[in-house]
C-alpha cells in the first residue's frame, strides 16, 4: 500500500503495455502522452524522465497539459542503442500554496500566517536553487516573516518570478513514478535506405559463372542509378544432393547451379563462400570497394540447409527425421523444396543450435563488416529465435539492420517488427489503385504500426513477379518505383530485371518465367534506358530532400481523379517539404485539382509559394486553396520541392 494520489494512465506510445520497445533514428524525437489526474482540486504536476542505457542520471522535462487532462512532453534521442522513458507525476505542494494565497489576497483577505507557511517552501527550494536565485529567496524569506514588509511579501508571494522557481525546483508531495519503457535507437539507415538486388553468379558474361570480382565492376552502375544498399542473395556453397533444375524442376542436369537458398554442401555451409565466386579476399575488397562508393553490402540471412550441408551430419538433432529414416525437406503445399531442409527448432537441443546461429551472423558482422541482413522467412521461426539473436548482436553491434522478409499474415508481420527487425517487407507489392494506397499508407504512418514498423517497398522480388507488372510497360514500371520511393523511405528492387522490364512469367503465377533463382541469366550491363535514367533522379531527389527520407509524416492531399495520387510529406523542423503527384494511368494523360492540405503545411489561402518539380526542373507559382497539376502517361511524376 501507499499513499500515492496521482494517476498516470494511457501512456503512448507504449507497445503491448510495455513488453515491446517503440523504434526511432538517431536525432529523432520521442513524443510522449498521458492522461494524468489527482484527487481534489489540488494542482497536479507532471514530468518526462529519460536516459540512455549508458546514462546514470535522468533527464528530465517538465510536461504540459492539454485538453481532457491529457499530458505532453517529448525528448530527442541521440545514441545509438536503448533510452528508457517514464512518466512522473504528483501534487505539488509550493504551487498549490502559491495558488491559495493568490486567491486569498483576490478576496482581500490577510494572509499573513499563509506568508508564514510560504517560508518552508521557500527553504525547500533554496537548497536546489543557484547563487543569485538563493538570494532572491532568503530575501522573500526575511519579506515573509516581517510585517512591515507585507505589501512587498504579497506581491512577491503571486509573482511570476517566483512560480517559474517553484516550476524549476517542484516540491512534490508524494510523487507517482509510472512503468519505464524503451526506445530502441538504430542509425539512419533503418529508416532510409535504397535497396539494389542482384545475383553475383549472373554478373558475369555469356552466362558463365560471375565472381566477386565482377561485382566489383558493377557498382558504378548501381552508384550511377542512387542505391546505396546492395543486397545479395545467399553467397554460401549450393548443395548438390536433390538438386534443383532450371524453373524449379525436379532433375538437374550437368552444368545447372541449382538454388541458392539450397544452402550448403561438401565446400562448407553459412560461415562459407561458394567456390565459383571467389575467396574471402574476393568478398572483403567487394564489401570495402563498395563501402568506398557510399554503398553498403547487404547479406542474406537464411536459416536452412541442403541435404548435404555439414549440419545434417555433425548435427543430426537440428533437422526432423521421418519414422522411414528420411529427413524432412521444406514444403508449403503444393509447393515443394526437395533441395532444402528446415530447420527443427522444436530440437531438445535448440540452445546450442541457438548459440550457433548466433555464430553465423556473428562471424559476417565482425570478419568481413556486414551490417545489413535481409533475413528469408523469419515468420517460419519462432519468434523467442529473433528475440533473442536480434538483441546478442545488437549488444556487440548496435549498428546492425535486419530486414524481415515476410510476406505473410499481418499480425504475424507485426510481432517480428515488436520483437526486433528494425525493417519489414510489406504489402506495397499488390496495392495498385488510390484506395488501396491510401488506406495502407494511412494503417503504417497513423496507427500504432508508426512505432515499431519500419517498412521497405519492394515492387517486385525474385519470388515475386506481380501481375501489375507482367508485360507492363515502362510507364507503369516507372510508377511503381516512383509510389515506392516517395511514399516510403526505405525501397528496394530486384534488378537488372526491374529497369530492363523482364517481366515474362510462368503461366497464371506471379512468378519469373526462367526464374534466376535456378540459373543463371545473361545481362547487358552496358544498358541504359528511360528507367534507368528516371530511378536515378528520383534516387537523387531521395537523398537530398529529407521529407522523402521518413515514411511517418505523410498527408494526403484530396483531389477528384481516382487516377492521381497527391500527397504532402515533410521533415519535422519543416526545412524541407515536397508535395508528390503521381498518375496510376500508364496510357493516357491525367490531371487534377488539389485541395490543399494548409493547416497541415502550416500556410493560409492567402500565402503564396514556389513549387520546383525535381523532376523537370520547372518551377510554378502557387497559392490559395486549389492547384492544378497535369501528368502525362509517359512522365507519371511530379515531385515538387515546396520553396
Amino acid at each position: 500500500m501507499n499513499q500515492e494520489r496521482v494517476i498516470i494512465e494511457s501512456v503512448t506510445p507504449k507497445i503491448e503495455g510495455g513488453r515491446y520497445n517503440i523504434k526511432r533514428v538517431l536525432d529523432e524525437t520521442v513524443a510522449v502522452g498521458a492522461t494524468i489526474i489527482g484527487d481534489g482540486h489540488d494542482i497536479v504536476q507532471a514530468a518526462l524522465q529519460y536516459k540512455h542505457e549508458k546514462a546514470r542520471k535522468w533527464q528530465e522535462v517538465r510536461m504540459q497539459v492539454g485538453h481532457n487532462d491529457h499530458w505532453t512532453a517529448s525528448f530527442q534521442v541521440e545514441k545509438l542503442g536503448a533510452y528508457s522513458y517514464r512518466v512522473c507525476g504528483w501534487i505539488d505542494d509550493a504551487l498549490n500554496w502559491q495558488h491559495g494565497i493568490k486567491r486569498k489576497i483576490e478576496d482581500g483577505q490577510q494572509v499573513k500566517s499563509e506568508l508564514l507557511e510560504g517560508v518552508a517552501y521557500l527553504e525547500q527550494i533554496a537548497k536546489k536553487a543557484n547563487k543569485s536565485e538563493k538570494k532572491y529567496l532568503k530575501d522573500l524569506e526575511d519579506q515573509f516573516q516581517e510585517e512591515s514588509a507585507y505589501d512587498t511579501a504579497v506581491e512577491a508571494a503571486v509573482s511570476d518570478k517566483l512560480y517559474d522557481l517553484f516550476v524549476k525546483y517542484p516540491v512534490p508531495l508524494r510523487k507517482t513514478v509510472g512503468d519505464t519503457l524503451l526506445c530502441e535507437v538504430d542509425r539512419k539507415k533503418a529508416r532510409f535506405s535504397t535497396w539494389y538486388e542482384f545475383f553475383p553468379r549472373s554478373a558475369g558474361k555469356n552466362y558463365e559463372h560471375g565472381t566477386f570480382k565482377d561485382c566489383i565492376d558493377k557498382l558504378p552502375y548501381v552508384k550511377e542509378m542512387g542505391f546505396d544498399t546492395l543486397y545479395f542473395p545467399p553467397v554460401h556453397p549450393i548443395g548438390d544432393v536433390n538438386r534443383k533444375g532450371k524453373n524449379n524442376t525436379t532433375t538437374a542436369h550437368d552444368g545447372d547451379v541449382g538454388s541458392c537458398w539450397g544452402i550448403g554442401s561438401k565446400n562448407g555451409g553459412h560461415m562459407s563462400l561458394h567456390p565459383d565466386l571467389g575467396s574471402e579476399k574476393d568478398f572483403k575488397k567487394l564489401v570495402q570497394e563498395a563501402k568506398s562508393m557510399g554503398i553498403e553490402v547487404a547479406m542474406d540471412y537464411a536459416l536452412q540447409a541442403a541435404p548435404d550441408h555439414p549440419w545434417v551430419k555433425e548435427h543430426k538433432q537440428w533437422f526432423k527425421w521421418r519414422p522411414d529414416g528420411t529427413v524432412q525437406y521444406a514444403e508449403n503445399p503444393p509447393k515443394k523444396y526437395q533441395d532444402i531442409l528446415p530447420i527443427y527448432f522444436d530440437t531438445k537441443d535448440w540452445k546450442n543450435l541457438w548459440k550457433e546461429l548466433l555464430r553465423v551472423a556473428l562471424y559476417w558482422v565482425e570478419e568481413f563488416d556486414i551490417k545489413v541482413f535481409r533475413v528469408d522467412n523469419p515468420h517460419t521461426k519462432p519468434f523467442l529465435f529473433w528475440e533473442y539473436l536480434i538483441s546478442e548482436v545488437k549488444k556487440k553491434h548496435n549498428d546492425v539492420i535486419f530486414l524481415s522478409e515476410a510476406f505473410t499474415k499481418p499480425k504475424v508481420m507485426h510481432q517480428l517488427a515488436k520483437v526486433g527487425f528494425q525493417q519489414s517487407y510489406t504489402y506495397f507489392t499488390w496495392r495498385n489503385n488510390k484506395h488501396e494506397l491510401t488506406e495502407y499508407l494511412n494503417e503504417l504512418t497513423k496507427t500504432e504500426q508508426a512505432e515499431y514498423m519500419q517498412p521497405n517497398f519492394w515492387p517486385n522480388t525474385p519470388d515475386i513477379n506481380p501481375w501489375i507488372l507482367q508485360g507492363g510497360n515502362e510507364n507503369i514500371h516507372l510508377q511503381r518505383y516512383a509510389l515506392a520511393a516517395t511514399l516510403s523511405s526505405s525501397i528496394g528492387i530486384y534488378g537488372p530485371v526491374f529497369e530492363q522490364m523482364i517481366s515474362s512469367a510462368l503461366p497464371g503465377k506471379e512468378e519469373y518465367l526462367d526464374s534466376e533463382k535456378f540459373q543463371i541469366a545473361n545481362y547487358d550491363w552496358e544498358l541504359r534506358n528511360k528507367l534507368t535514367m528516371m530511378i536515378s533522379k528520383i534516387n537523387e531527389a531521395r537523398h537530398e530532400h529529407e521529407a522523402l527520407q521518413q515514411t511517418r509524416n505523410i498527408e494526403f492531399i484530396h483531389n477528384e481523379n481516382d487516377q492521381v495520387l497527391t500527397f504532402y510529406k515533410w521533415n519535422d523542423d519543416r526545412t524541407s517539404e515536397v508535395i508528390v503527384a503521381i498518375s496510376l494511368d500508364p496510357h493516357y494523360d491525367q490531371e487534377a485539382w488539389l485541395t490543399m492540405p494548409l493547416a497541415q503545411m502550416h500556410r493560409s489561402e492567402n500565402d503564396g509559394y514556389t513549387v520546383h518539380d525535381l523532376i523537370t526542373g520547372n518551377s510554378y507559382q502557387w497559392g490559395g486553396t486549389h492547384n492544378y497539376v497535369k501528368l502525362h502517361h509517359a512522365l507519371p511524376v511530379h515531385v515538387f520541392e515546396v520553396k
